[in-house]
C-alpha cells in the first residue's frame, strides 16, 4: 500500500473510532489509547506494527436476536466472536463483514454501521509472531432467517449460544461484556 493510501486508510478507522460513544470509563480508555496508537503508529492496520494492530470483529445474533454465534478459535482454544486483522483496510466495518462471511459462511441480514464495543487485548506468542496486542473495534449484525453457519479452517467448532449459555461457558470478560451489551 503507498503511504498516502497507508495515511488515508489509518484517518478512515480514526474517524470511526472518534465516532464511538463509550458507555462507560473503560471503553472512554481504550477509545483514548485505540486513538493514540492510531496517531503514534502510521502502520497500525497492518500485521508488520510489532506492538500491536487494529483488528474488527462481529458479534452474530441470530435473527430473533436470542443466540449468538460463537466460533472455537483453532490457535487461540477460545470460544470468540467472528474477526481478524484489519489488513489495510481502513473501513474496520468492512473488515468485520470480509471475516464473519469467511469465517461462519452467513451473510448477515444486518449489521450496525458502527461499532458497540472496543476492546485492547494481549495475544500470546506464536511461532515466530512475538506477543502484541490487537485494538479491536467491535461490531454487531444479525444472521437472516434459518442461516446455516459454515466452520472455516480457523475453528475447531462453531455454536450458537443463549444469553445464559453463554455467559456461563466462562468466556473471555470483554465477551462476556459483548453479550450482556447484546442480549440485553
Amino acid at each position: 500500500m503507498a503511504d498516502r493510501d497507508q495515511v488515508a486508510e489509518v484517518a478512515r478507522a480514526r474517524a470511526l473510532v472518534e465516532a464511538f460513544e463509550p458507555p462507560d470509563e473503560a471503553q472512554v480508555r481504550d477509545r483514548s489509547a485505540i486513538l493514540a496508537f492510531l496517531d503514534a503508529h502510521p502502520d497500525a492496520l497492518l500485521r508488520t506494527c510489532v506492538p500491536g494492530h487494529l483488528t474488527a470483529s462481529c458479534l452474530l445474533l441470530d435473527s430473533p436476536g436470542e443466540r449468538a454465534l460463537l466460533h472455537h478459535h483453532r490457535k487461540l482454544d477460545l470460544w470468540l466472536q467472528f474477526g481478524g486483522h484489519a489488513d489495510g483496510e481502513g473501513d474496520l466495518r468492512a473488515a468485520a463483514l470480509r471475516e464473519l462471511v469467511e469465517e461462519s459462511g452467513i451473510e448477515p441480514a444486518w449489521m450496525a454501521p458502527a461499532p458497540f464495543d472496543l476492546d485492547i487485548h494481549r495475544i500470546p506468542a506464536h511461532g515466530s509472531e512475538p506477543a502484541h496486542d490487537h485494538l479491536d473495534v467491535r461490531f454487531l449484525a444479525r444472521a437472516p432467517e434459518g442461516a446455516a453457519a459454515v466452520r472455516s479452517d480457523e475453528s475447531h467448532a462453531l455454536r450458537w449460544f443463549t444469553r445464559a449459555e453463554a455467559l456461563a461457558a466462562g468466556l473471555d470478560p470483554s465477551l462476556e461484556r459483548m453479550v450482556r451489551v447484546a442480549m440485553a
